[in-house]
């Protein structure tokens, strides 16, 4: 399946209707179809050809599918990029990638700018709204409204699904971001595979509050258009928005990440809506406490079904099924089509319940990073994708993701896995947040430190919550130290970044 063909089968299926909402605007399937082909059209009168690649940076807004869509019917590759990042991860993901043309909006143009170099002056950028007058000798600012000049009409490609669709940078979260390149069949295996799975058929609306320039949101995206669903799209997230959104437009399910669960259940405007019309919230990206689950589904009698997945498989791997029971700690079972492996430090299968690096293979599988061999072929060996994360599978083939690989503290020659003690923690009323990190020991190798972010008016200290962990725990696996914090720092999904945490955390024991 080409990406290309999604908007003109979902007509060809379900005629015209409003397939986005935007604050107060509704906009249909055709006139996106519309959109797209003008803004191709575009495109290539500007010089793009296929192969290109093409950044688009922006908050999530309807222009960013209208580029998405002009993009791939150019032949050209997207490059989405989170509009958070700073103007030196801009401008190295534009270096590395190529692009000569940058798609933005009016806010983001300051920090576009930055990230451009001077001196490059094959840079091209075109804004999706009205931007301040402004000279640019080194590069050509030009305006979306340029596309609505052109005649609507398909560019003849010969495009394969083997072709690169998108290149999607690694949020960078333990080093510089690898462009791993996505293909037609890569992302349309992934949307057939969750189709699969789909137990009702029924459309509706559903909220589009991931970052488009994520490989979550450019999921959901693709699922609206084959399903033919509608979508409120948010700039950012918005608890009250999110819960009129859910009352006006009888929202049954979303997808989110853990750090928007947390914050629908700690709201206290939610008795102020009729929600009765959520029944599952899709949970990805980072790792769903137990006790968060709970939370919600006692206060809004819905289930939140945790799903895994990365960049690299397009994005899905496993899930949590409606027509299978969820067991606690579990992601669920793999996708219709994925083959996942446990497997030892020489690739080796371990037995049923033994703990090693996860390997996935199958269709949704990245060819690879772009203009990056060497971690290509760390990456990716006879087929399999060895994704760094710690896994174990039981006898019903459930999965459960035990840690990163690059997150587990070695104390004293033991392996510890981080996300076990976070559970615990999490259990505990005074603890709002907490992530796990091991910080560098000359006696044991590692030392476990445990960063909190309390609950508000709680006046726990460092040493009640030491002699918790060790009532629960063997005490090697308990923390050393405890730091507290105001907030955790996240990338822009909401997965804490625990290589930033481990600076915080180092900076703040030397002001101490």
């Amino acid at each position: 399946m080409l990406l290309t063909n999604l908007v003109h089968e979902n007509i060809a299926k379900y005629g015209e209707y409003s397939l986005l909402y935007y604050e107060n605007e509704a906009i249909s399937n055709v006139e996106i179809e519309r959109l797209g082909k003008q803004f191709a059209l575009y495109l290539t009168s500007i010089g793009v050809k296929k192969g290109d690649r093409v950044l688009v940076c922006m908050p999530n807004r309807p222009e960013v599918i209208y580029s998405y869509q002009g993009i791939l019917r150019s032949g050209a590759i997207v490059i989405p990029v989170m509009y958070m990042l700073h103007e030196n991860e801009i401008h190295f993901i534009m270096h590395n990638s190529g692009a000569e043309v940058i798609i933005t909006s009016s806010e983001m143009l300051p920090k576009v700018k930055r990230a451009v170099p001077e001196l490059e002056e094959r840079i091209k950028i075109i804004t999706v709204d009205e931007t301040p007058s402004s000279k640019a000798s080194h590069y050509e600012i030009m305006h979306w409204s340029k596309t609505k000049e052109l005649e609507a009409r398909t560019i003849d490609l010969d495009l394969t699904e083997t072709d690169i669709a998108v290149i999607l940078y690694t949020s960078g979260t333990t080093g510089k971001p690898k462009g791993v390149m996505l293909t037609h069949r890569n992302l349309s295996a992934n949307l057939l595979a969750s189709d699969e799975l789909q137990q009702d058929q029924e459309r509706g609306t559903t909220l589009c509050i991931l970052p488009l320039a994520h490989v979550y949101g450019f999921g959901m995206m693709n699922g609206s258009f084959y399903r033919g669903n509608s979508a409120v799209i948010f700039s950012k997230f918005d608890v009250d928005k999110v819960f009129e959104a859910i009352e006006k437009y009888k929202v049954k399910s979303f997808a989110a990440v853990p750090a928007m669960v947390h914050a629908m259940v700690s709201s206290p405007n939610a008795e102020h809506y009729d929600l009765s019309s959520l029944e599952a919230v899709g949970s990805g990206s980072a790792a769903l406490p137990i006790k968060l689950r709970a939370a919600f589904q006692e206060k809004f009698n819905a289930d939140v079904r945790d799903a895994y997945g990365l960049s690299e498989a397009s994005p899905g791997v496993a899930t949590q099924r409606e027509d299978m029971p969820i067991k606690e700690g579990s992601v669920g079972v793999p996708l219709p089509g994925v083959q996942i492996k446990i497997v030892n430090e020489e690739g080796h299968e371990v037995p049923t319940g033994d703990v090693g690096e996860l390997i996935v293979k199958g269709d949704n599988i990245t060819p690879g990073y772009y203009k990056n061999e060497e971690e290509t072929k760390k990456a990716l060996k006879g087929g399999w994708l060895f994704t760094g994360d710690m896994a174990r599978v039981d006898n019903d083939g459930y999965l459960y993701i035990v840690d990163r690989k690059k997150d587990l503290i070695i104390r004293g020659g033991f392996n510890i896995y981080p996300r076990d003690l976070e559970e615990l923690l999490i259990k505990h009323n005074a603890v709002a947040e907490v992530a796990v990190i091991g910080i560098p020991s000359e006696e044991m190798g590692e030392e476990i430190a445990a960063c909190v972010v309390k609950k508000p008016g709680s006046t726990i200290t460092e040493l009640e919550l030491i002699e918790y962990c060790q009532k629960h725990l063997a005490k090697y696996k308990t923390p050393k130290q405890i730091k507290f914090f105001q907030e955790l720092p996240r990338n822009g999904v909401g997965k804490i970044l625990k290589v930033k945490l481990k600076e915080m955390y180092t900076n703040s024991t030397h002001s101490a």
